[in-house]
């Protein structure tokens, strides 16, 4: 509370100082002083107000061309994921032991045996490229959705090549 009054107190002897040398000023200086102050009034808010507003709306409208350019792009690749999203996918061609062998063949790969237990198939492999197992197993999962669902591995002496025993299923569903 004191230091309220105190505040009060000395804003009011500085209000009183202000009026003294208003005072005490000529007309034609009252005038002086009186428009040097609206000028720093308006160049503050010039400064403070205006200029900011002004830069952001020129900055939005050298940005705008490149932004409806976006937006248009934006609205074809729309267009074009919904075209794509309303056609199903193409289907997978169904297991087969043939169909295995031959994707096998192409890789250089060599099956001990394959069993077919209907949507099931169970891989021997053996003395084979780790390397080359593991690209054609990805190739049947992106290219026919052969999922593998059980795997057994055995490193043999020389390095790189494996025995494995696969379980592999091929899912009906959406591509991976």
């Amino acid at each position: 509370m004191k230091a309220a009054a105190n505040i009060g107190a000395k804003f009011g002897a500085l209000r009183e100082r202000a009026l003294a040398y208003w005072l005490a000023r000529t007309e034609q200086e009252r005038k002086f002083l009186a428009i040097g102050a609206a000028v720093v009034l308006v160049s503050l808010v010039y400064a403070l107000l205006l200029a900011p507003a002004i830069e952001g709306r020129d900055t939005l409208s050298r940005s705008l061309p490149s932004l409806r350019q976006q937006a248009a792009q934006l609205q074809t690749l729309a267009a074009e994921a919904s075209t794509l999203a309303a056609n199903p996918a193409p289907a997978a061609p169904p297991m087969t032991r043939e169909g295995l062998l031959a994707s096998m063949g192409q890789r250089g790969l060599t099956a001990g045996s394959i069993t077919m237990t209907g949507e099931y198939a169970k891989v021997q492999l053996n003395g084979v490229s780790f390397a080359n197992l593991v690209s054609w197993l990805d190739a049947q999962r992106r290219e026919n959705r052969i999922q593998v669902q059980d795997a057994a591995f055995t490193a043999l002496a020389a390095v790189g090549q494996v025995d494995a025993t696969l379980t592999l299923r091929q899912n009906n569903g959406a591509a991976q």
